[in-house]
């Protein structure tokens, strides 16, 4: 009775072992130091992101970046919106927010790109009041705040597919 229990206990993690699943685990990057140039939100939360994953040395913000063996480059940071609805009577409803980052992984002995300059975008669709225009000002800016968290965890996982310098 006891060895059933066990063995149904152990059910799912032999399951889920014999799929292949594996919990996320900490890249294991080619490089020992990076520098984000960049300021801003993004920036800080690329650079917390890295030094969270405990094995790659991240410099300190104005930092002299020749210092670290490759530097990521925040290129372009740009922010819009649009219509997504209206009423009949022209009356704006909802909105879509858009945040595009251009951004680059470079070498900084040779100058050799590890990542091209890439792309990444996030969009968020917001309802929209004119009678409440304030509040959904506030609002904006927090989806905003959650799209630049989004990227920045975006960016670190594409570094971490860098395999070769």
């Amino acid at each position: 009775m006891a060895g059933r229990r066990a063995l149904l206990a152990a059910a799912p993690a032999l399951l889920l072992a014999g799929c292949g699943f594996q919990l996320r685990r900490a890249a294991n990057y080619p490089f020992k130091s990076i520098a984000v140039v960049g300021s801003g939100l993004l920036a800080a939360t690329i650079r917390r992101e890295l030094k969270g994953q405990g094995t790659v040395t991240v410099l300190a913000e104005g930092a002299d970046f020749m210092g670290a063996e490759v530097v990521c480059q925040l290129q372009d940071i740009s922010r819009s919106s649009g219509i997504a609805a209206s009423t009949s009577g022209g009356q704006i409803r909802e909105l879509t927010l858009s945040l595009t980052v251009r951004y680059r992984l470079v070498r900084t002995e040779g100058g050799k790109e590890l990542i091209p300059p890439t792309s990444v975008q996030q969009s968020r669709d917001i309802s929209y009041n004119e009678t409440s225009a304030l509040a959904k000002e506030n609002e904006q800016e927090l989806l905003y705040r959650d799209m630049t968290v989004d990227i920045a965890q975006q960016i670190v996982r594409q570094i971490g597919f860098v395999k070769a310098l």
